[in-house]
C-alpha cells in the first residue's frame, strides 16, 4: 500500500470509529433522557429520535458487513 492510500485508509478508519462512538453516545444520552423524563411528548420525541439513530446503526453495520464479505466493498473492480 502506497503512504498516501495508508493515510486515506487510516483516517476514513478514524472518522468511522468516532462517527460510531458518536451514534452510541447519542443513543446512551437519550435513553436516559427518556427513562427519567416525566413529560410524555418528552419521551416520546426521544424514542423517535432513538428509532431513527438504530435505523442509522443497522445501515452502517450491514455497509460493514457487505465490505467485508465482497473483499473491500462493492464498488471494486478487478481488471
Amino acid at each position: 500500500m502506497t503512504p498516501l492510500v495508508r493515510k486515506f485508509a487510516l483516517t476514513a478508519h478514524v472518522t468511522s470509529s468516532v462517527g460510531w462512538l458518536g451514534l452510541v453516545a447519542g443513543f446512551l444520552a437519550l435513553a436516559v433522557a427518556g427513562l427519567t423524563s416525566q413529560n410524555p411528548q418528552m419521551v416520546r420525541a426521544v424514542y423517535l429520535a432513538m428509532e431513527l439513530i438504530a435505523w442509522c446503526v443497522i445501515v452502517l453495520g450491514l455497509l460493514f458487513v457487505i465490505h467485508h464479505l465482497t473483499g473491500g466493498g462493492l464498488g471494486r473492480h478487478t481488471p
